[in-house]
């Protein structure tokens, strides 16, 4: 890839998270909430609230779950299932506080930097914006 053909790649990829963040701000968080889930890891939870709630989760929120179930690899509480750790109730609505300020505040501009550096993130953008668009 020469330089031209790198710029107008972040130059896609700037206007795809610019689009992919607009989105995300037009999609209120759920003020009803489920009264349990059950739950084994954070991402396993995530995934869960996607489906019961019937909208996507912010590629920042899904980054973070993520993380924060390859944390615990190598703890004593590693085989430990998350909802005897956290109550269900409030490691969801953690996950919703997160939410509500990646919906809110990431900047574009950082969301494409990201992007441009992971090979895999419209596995999660194509939720919002569906992958005939994603031309990057």
């Amino acid at each position: 890839m020469n330089q031209q053909e790198g710029f107008c790649n972040a130059e896609v990829v700037l206007k795809i998270a610019k689009h992919y963040q607009e989105q995300m701000k037009q999609i209120p968080i759920p003020r009803n909430r489920r009264k349990d889930a059950i739950f084994v890891t954070w991402r396993a939870l995530a995934n869960s609230m996607k489906q019961f709630y019937g909208q996507p989760l912010h590629y920042m929120t899904q980054v973070l779950v993520k993380q924060w179930d390859e944390s615990r690899i190598g703890s004593v509480e590693e085989e430990k299932p998350m909802d005897n750790i956290i109550h269900p109730r409030r490691a969801e609505s953690t996950i919703w506080d997160v939410e509500q300020v990646h919906r809110q505040c990431t900047s574009h501009i950082h969301l494409a930097k990201l992007w441009l550096s992971d090979p895999d993130y419209y596995t999660f953008v194509d939720e919002v914006i569906p992958s005939s668009k994603l031309v990057a």
